[in-house]
């Protein structure tokens, strides 16, 4: 008789389309020691769901409205523990606080014994909901393996979440670099023309515009440059509450010209985005880890970052990037000048070959089959 495939539930809340949920479900396709059954807790059906069928594995939708945080986590309890009890996982992976607590609740209820978090939304709690940190450090009670996803990750989790140290594991996220690094000229052309950026020199950042990812920041920065360089374009690339505040700003200060909202990009589109950027600049506050960092590097665009995230883990400063601390706009105009009048090809292909080496999704995957093949091993 074959031997039993080790299940996963693969949980995570109030996202419609995560790609590496999808890339997960490729790799577990003609896997023969582990399955997934992937699990989202979402206000509409998520958009991966028919994706994730079609690659073969079992995938539920358990509604859950993130504007009434509380009594969500409360309602979906009940539905998990059922859901759980039917597929019957042997290992439960959670990835942000919403669907974490309430998973990891159900399954210690129900005695699943190996229990997972990956931890990619500290901070947050910390800085803008304290009251909510002893449900962090809840959670970190139930797991019995807790991921963090950088090394600053790690240490807010042990020095800030108190987390048991043998508990934590580093595993960072990693990028499918074949869907994630393709440039298409004619993409090229398109958004060269949309946002008038020929004979431009482009500096890009991809994020949420909202207060902690640094956008006011990059403003400040940009008045300075500009004075300099006035043929320098700052494309924000995102959507948030901070729009109306940032046009405000950059208006105030002269500079509308050169600031450029995107509004959303498709993401096939965003690859071919990266090819035109001569800098990519990171500047936020904290970062657990950062898509975008990596996805600059593997696209080999020099990235000038604030000492967090992905950045801080795999940039060696003035060879493979730059790194400023957070609230010196002065280093990062020198951050600006240094990469304009360097080698941009060398530096950034010395960042895509650190990236590949560290985050590429090959590297991710491995790490979890290894960590699952460990916890079960424990029991």
């Amino acid at each position: 008789m074959a031997n039993k495939k080790t299940h996963i539930a693969f949980i995570i809340a109030n996202s419609s389309n995560v790609p590496y949920f999808i890339w997960f479900a490729e790799k577990a396709k003609n896997n023969k020691e582990y399955c997934f059954s992937f699990i989202s807790l979402h206000h509409s059906k998520p958009e991966m769901e028919e994706e994730i069928k079609s690659l073969g594995s079992a995938f539920y939708w358990i509604p859950f409205d993130h504007r009434a945080r509380k009594s969500s986590m409360l309602k979906v309890i009940p539905k998990l523990l059922s859901l759980f009890k039917n597929i019957k996982p042997d290992i439960v992976h959670c990835h942000l606080f919403d669907d974490s607590l309430p998973s990891l609740l159900a399954a210690k209820f129900l005695g699943i014994k190996t229990r997972i978090i990956t931890k990619q939304d500290t901070y947050f709690h910390w800085l803008y909901a304290p009251g909510i940190v002893k449900f962090d450090r809840l959670n970190n009670k139930l797991a019995t393996h807790i991921v963090a996803v950088s090394e600053e990750c790690k240490h807010f989790i042990l020095e800030k979440e108190k987390a048991e140290a043998s508990k934590v594991h580093l595993i960072h996220h990693g990028i499918r670099i074949d869907k994630l690094s393709k440039s298409e000229e004619s993409i090229r052309e398109e958004l060269i023309e949309r946002f008038n950026l020929k004979n431009k020199i482009v500096v890009g950042t991809i994020a949420r515009l909202i207060d902690w990812k640094g956008h006011m920041l990059i403003l400040d920065v940009a008045e300075q440059l500009i004075k300099k360089h006035p043929n320098t374009v700052f494309l924000f690339v995102g959507q948030g509450e901070l729009k109306e505040k940032i046009e405000k700003t950059a208006e105030e200060k002269g500079i509308s010209k050169n600031i450029i909202l995107t509004g959303w990009i498709d993401r096939e589109k965003i690859p071919s985005l990266f090819s035109l950027m001569d800098i990519y600049l990171h500047a936020a506050k904290y970062e657990p880890f950062g898509f975008v960092i990596a996805e600059a590097m593997l696209n080999a665009v020099p990235v000038l970052s604030t000492k967090t995230g992905a950045a801080l883990d795999a940039i060696e400063h003035k060879e493979n990037g730059y790194l400023v601390n957070y609230d010196s706009v002065n280093e990062f105009v020198d951050g600006f000048e240094f990469l304009l009048n360097a080698d941009k090809v060398s530096i950034g292909e010395k960042g895509r070959l650190t990236a590949i080496k560290m985050y590429d999704f090959e590297v991710m995957w491995q790490s979890y089959i290894n960590l699952y093949a460990k916890a079960i091993l424990e029991l």
